[in-house]
């Protein structure tokens, strides 16, 4: 799987607060389904998902989560080994994740979920 494979090669990061994000990441897949891309439901986030999302701070944001080339800040596109991309991957449109971003706990809503077709081939549903 290729996200694994990610997560092998970053070796989790020097960062205390992304390698708690990557580990919980890799403890969810150990029970994530495989599945073909066109299996899973449209509202799931997973790789170039364009996802609306709402705190519990009462800021909204739209990104888009990718592999980790693709990352681009000033594009809200956020690398699926940071803290964010991490916490919404497997994740869908109305769930609540409750996560340990560098800023502290925090509830974190998804609002919407979108999907661009630029990856093809297997997705993970968590």
């Amino acid at each position: 799987m290729y996200l694994k494979r990610i997560l092998n090669i970053s070796g989790y990061g020097n960062d205390t607060n992304v390698t708690k994000s990557l580990v919980k990441l890799s403890e969810e897949l150990k029970t994530a389904q495989i599945v073909n891309n066109d299996e899973v439901p449209e509202d799931i986030v997973r790789f170039n998902s364009i996802v609306t999302i709402a705190s519990e701070n009462g800021w909204e944001k739209e990104l888009q989560v990718v592999i980790p080339m693709d990352k681009n800040v000033a594009l809200n596109k956020v690398s699926v080994l940071a803290p964010m991309g991490a916490a919404l991957l497997g994740y869908s449109k109305n769930d609540t994740i409750d996560w340990d971003f560098p800023g502290g706990a925090q509830k974190i809503k998804i609002i919407d979920v979108q999907k661009e077709e630029s990856l093809k081939g297997i997705d993970i549903h968590i």
